[in-house]
């Protein structure tokens, strides 16, 4: 049976109602400092930048990226709940996106794996979130690069 991206928002919004019923709440005053400086840094902000392609060994700059974040809210354990807009090239997604924050020390690190992004496909990433400035990788069916740029607050 194939997933349509309905099927995996549903899936998403599910397993949020089973966890918030089953473990402890995550109240904002419960965040950690690191956390709370996370979720200040980018909620009602604007990411700003550039991505790159690279094929067969050759990198190239491809164009700009921009995701308006509205909100970031950790919900369970290291998941955050990313209410986010995503443009880049002909692109331009509003979606909901459950995404886990790993810590390499007190610098924010959002993973996902293979995750089906309803409207852009399937990607992999690793995006870390430093001094008013983002970078990382991502990676598709045959193709990945980096991204990079600016924390701006709208």
């Amino acid at each position: 049976m194939k997933t349509t991206p309905l099927l995996l928002v549903l899936a998403v919004i599910h397993f949020q109602v089973i966890y918030s019923e089953t473990a402890p709440s995550t109240a904002p005053d419960e965040l950690t400092e690191d956390e709370k400086a996370f979720q200040d840094l980018l909620t009602g902000a604007i990411l700003q930048g550039s991505f790159t392609i690279v094929r067969k060994e050759k990198v190239v700059v491809s164009g700009e990226e921009k995701y308006t974040i509205e909100s970031v809210t950790k919900t369970v354990g290291n998941l955050w709940l990313f209410k986010t807009r995503v443009q880049y090239g002909n692109k331009d997604v509003t979606v909901p996106m459950l995404l886990r924050v790993e810590w390499a020390g007190n610098t924010p690190v959002v993973t996902l794996t293979d995750l089906l992004i309803p409207g852009l496909g399937t990607y992999t990433s690793r995006v870390i979130f430093y001094n008013q400035k983002y970078a990382g990788t991502w990676s598709a069916n045959d193709h990945g690069g980096h991204l990079f740029g600016m924390i701006i607050k709208k």
